[in-house]
């Protein structure tokens, strides 16, 4: 008997194993691998949208929780994924310039933007109008996160190889079987994969295809990340990772001629230098209509959870996330309205 089965091992899943050790809980993680939008993920945590010059939904409690959350990983795995790097954003006029310093008025956005525009100048960007610096960011290395952790897992007899069937579910008195596997609860995790599953499939998942490129450009000195249509991050040796588009029509994980032109194009609005392609990425990221996760138990079976829904900041919201579904199933604390899938209906 365990504790907790974990379907899936993206970072949602990844999240919540992680919590179950802290806590001295014995768990087990069923993945196979197929698919996971946490691997392609651009990584990024920043917490301001700035399209919209607005805080990300309770971005300084994530940050707060989840950056020392991330650190007892890398110690545990023995393998760094968190690098910190400032995030720039590319002025495209005067009027932006104020948009800025207007945000940074603000209180909830004063930590996170600073008030000097930055006026240096990088080969190959021009830049005429200058930058605005976002403080408290960086990058998880989703891809080394993902792999590394599984490895940690299977060493210690915590992972199970094989696509979930979800008709081996057993409802016992107290409990939940599956095949031989006996656990007091079952945490869904799958993100997209999340269609297939009976028990929660009836909730909004709409699934956003993204698509990346890292490209080689040896004439790029670049050392942050910057955003402006698109985002180029840095990843050494000259490499860079461009993020990304939005589809909200495709949901295969087929990387497509338009959306790598969609990058190309934005890319050449912004940087004057040759590259080339060296890779090419899609995934759907697990969306909700109302921009807010998907956690909670199920209606009729109490030991049915979900942890889903993390979108395109799933590595700032996981360990929260993992955190307040753990403390409702441990300790009866309610979790907060706006993720609770209580709020889409009874039924679920």
């Amino acid at each position: 008997m365990v504790d907790y089965l974990i379907v899936g091992s993206g970072i949602a899943g990844i999240c919540f194993a992680e919590t179950a050790l802290q806590n001295s809980k014995s768990f087990l993680v069923v993945d196979d691998f197929s698919s996971s939008s946490s691997k392609i993920a651009g990584g990024l945590y920043n917490p301001v949208i700035l399209k919209r010059f607005s805080e990300v939904w309770q971005a300084k409690s994530q940050l707060d929780y989840g950056l020392p959350f991330y650190a007892t990983i890398e110690t545990r795995i023995k393998s760094k994924f968190d690098f910190k790097i400032p995030i720039y954003r590319k002025f495209a006029s005067i009027e932006e310039q104020n948009n800025w310093f207007q945000a940074a008025d603000k209180p909830n956005l004063a930590p996170f933007l600073s008030t000097n525009i930055i006026h240096r100048q990088y080969q190959s960007i021009s830049s005429q109008f200058g930058f605005g610096e976002v403080l408290q960011t960086g990058y998880v290395d989703t891809a080394v996160l993902i792999t590394s952790y599984a490895d940690y897992l299977i060493e210690n007899d915590l992972f199970v190889n094989e696509t979930f069937d979800y008709s081996q579910i057993e409802f016992l008195a107290k409990s939940v079987k599956y095949k031989n596997i006996e656990a007091q609860h079952i945490i869904f995790a799958e993100g997209f994969g999340l269609h297939k599953n009976p028990y929660f499939n009836q909730l909004p998942l709409d699934g956003t295809k993204g698509e990346l490129l890292v490209i080689k450009a040896p004439n790029l000195n670049l050392d942050v990340v910057l955003k402006s249509s698109i985002f180029i991050l840095p990843i050494g040796n000259d490499l860079f990772k461009v993020g990304a588009t939005y589809n909200w029509e495709d949901k295969t994980d087929v990387p497509t001629e338009e959306g790598k032109q969609e990058l190309v194009d934005n890319l050449k609005e912004i940087i004057e230098c040759d590259f080339e392609i060296v890779e090419h990425f899609a995934g759907v990221r697990p969306t909700v209509k109302d921009r807010r996760p998907l956690v909670g138990t199920h209606s009729e079976h109490q030991n049915l959870h979900i942890l889903n829904g993390l979108g395109t900041r799933g590595v700032m919201l996981g360990p929260s996330l993992a955190k307040a579904l753990f403390d409702n199933i441990e300790h009866q604390m309610p979790l907060d309205n706006q993720i609770d899938i209580k709020r889409f209906n009874k039924k679920n």
